[in-house]
């Protein structure tokens, strides 16, 4: 098999695996279009489901990005007390 079969393939693959998850995206939207009443601190808001699922999808994306970058970066390194800045 050459290389540029198996690219092929992998990019069927992938094609394939972003319509299954599409696909599921999309039963799981339909199926929760209902209104939810949600309260964030005093405020009592109404809002379907699906669009809480979201938001709480990007907050939570957004808070490991963070917490990733702030454990995976490097150390720094101690200054020698005649070192220049």
């Amino acid at each position: 098999m050459t290389e540029r079969e198996e690219l092929r393939k992998m990019r069927k693959a992938k094609i394939i695996l972003i319509l299954i998850v599409s696909l599921l995206s999309l039963i799981v939207f339909v199926q929760n279009r209902q209104a939810v009443d949600t309260k964030l601190l005093f405020v009592t808001i109404t809002m379907p489901l699906v669009l809480l699922l979201i938001l709480t999808f990007i907050m939570g994306s957004i808070l490991g990005l963070v917490i990733a970058t702030y454990v995976l970066r490097e150390p720094r390194k101690p200054r020698s007390p005649g070192e220049k800045q």
